[in-house]
């Protein structure tokens, strides 16, 4: 499979690209700035990313913001401009991966109505930023799969991960980069995940 990863130089895309090679995709790695094999493109121009969607099976946005008190609008303008690069070149499978936190569907008690509520409050420029995103990815025609992970650890790959459709994972609260990647890639492969939201957690 051709799969093209942009924020390929993050924790998350780092991962995904790691272990797309290892199972023998051909990857094109989108980076900001220039670190060896990786891509040079600037993900908000949809010129300069296009040439680099073009042709491929699978587009992964693991594009994140390091925003927290500020306004953001980073994953929500680089993925209008994924997809507008998209549509110019006939590429239709896009996955993005998002949050869960900023949902409650599918939650235990605790983490609905105590957790998540002050969460919601210290994160809610990132959050919104993402839900924007989502909605976004939903209008945009492609056959698109968000996945949702909770905190991200530096953990290893266990593929003991859990998954729920639409929902989150009940009490699920923290999952591996290395296991976010490999769930990446099972749902690149997997039809049934087509607009749908994925959520993963340990």
């Amino acid at each position: 499979m051709r799969i093209t990863v942009l924020g390929a130089s993050g924790g998350t895309g780092t991962k995904i690209v790691e272990l797309a090679r290892e199972a023998g995709h051909e990857v094109t790695a989108i980076v900001r700035t220039r670190n060896g094999r990786d891509t040079v493109a600037a993900v908000m121009d949809p010129d300069s990313i296009g040439p680099h969607v073009a042709g491929a099976d699978a587009v992964v946005s693991a594009i994140g913001t390091r925003a927290v008190r500020e306004p953001t609008s980073v994953q929500t303008d680089s993925t209008k401009s994924v997809i507008t690069a998209m549509r110019m070149h006939d590429a239709r499978r896009l996955l993005v991966v998002s949050n869960s936190g900023m949902v409650t569907d599918g939650d235990d008690p605790f983490s609905r109505y105590l957790v998540k509520p002050i969460l919601r409050r210290v994160l809610k420029h990132p959050w919104g930023d993402m839900a924007r995103m989502e909605d976004v990815v939903r209008a945009s025609g492609l056959e698109w799969t968000i996945v949702r992970p909770p905190q991200l650890t530096d953990g290893p790959r266990t593929d003991a991960f859990r998954t729920a459709v639409d929902t989150n994972v009940r009490g699920g609260v923290r999952v591996s980069r290395a296991d976010l990647a490999s769930l990446v890639l099972r749902c690149l492969a997997d039809p049934g995940t087509v607009r749908r939201a994925i959520s993963v957690a340990n």
